[in-house]
């Protein structure tokens, strides 16, 4: 069974830091697309950032020069630096696979059919 494992969340002060961590099982993360989401209370789901399998990476508009994606395919897992964070930053972010899956913009993706469970970043 594939599983999605996220971690590092937490509440932090505006301007501070975090770093999620997405352990995965199940499959094999270099050949994935992978990808960090987040939704907002009374929020639609949206697309934060994704890594392809040749390292290629999308950035949201809002995200880009704060937040940075890596891989680290030994461990098998997937990680999102957070940098001088919004309150605006406050949801709860999902880690998610997908073999062919394509982010376009934060609200345009598609093909991503595995999920973590999501954990809660609060920033005050």
């Amino acid at each position: 069974d594939v599983q999605l494992v996220e971690s590092g969340g937490g509440s932090v002060q505006a301007g501070g830091s975090l770093t999620l961590s997405c352990e995965v099982s199940g499959l094999d993360v270099s050949r994935y697309c992978m990808g960090w989401f987040r939704q907002a209370p009374g929020k639609e789901r949206e697309a934060v950032v994704v890594v392809d399998s040749v390292d290629l990476t999308v950035y949201a508009e809002s995200e880009k020069g704060r937040f940075t994606i890596s891989r680290d395919d030994g461990k098998s897992t997937i990680y999102l630096q957070m940098d001088y964070l919004k309150p605006e930053d406050t949801a709860i972010y999902y880690c998610a696979a997908g073999a062919r899956a394509r982010m376009y913009t934060e609200n345009n993706y598609r093909g991503f059919d595995a999920w973590g469970q999501g954990t809660q970043v609060t920033v005050s």
